[in-house]
């Protein structure tokens, strides 16, 4: 096996049928602190419209993530300089 299959980290999927939580979340996996996606069935048809649009959404949500890091890491580097 190789040393990057080892590494690879597995994300835990949850299904639920609940008409009022949101169609898709991602939570915090309370034992391992990983994220957890839960998928709602009741909006099935809705994720399934969309299937493609929500499938290419993983970019873009890690560019956003991203920039929401350099700009926290920016500005606490500001704070170390300044101290």
């Amino acid at each position: 096996m190789r040393q990057e299959e080892k590494n690879k980290t597995e994300i835990e999927y949850k299904i639920i049928d609940d008409e009022n939580m949101p169609p898709i979340m991602i939570t915090i996996e309370s034992e391992t602190d990983l994220p957890k996606v839960v998928i709602n069935r009741h909006y099935t048809i809705w994720l399934g419209l969309h299937r493609k649009l929500i499938g290419g959404c993983a970019e873009s949500v890690f560019d956003k993530i991203n920039d929401l890091l350099t700009a926290h890491l920016s500005e606490q580097r500001m704070f170390e300089r300044m101290g």
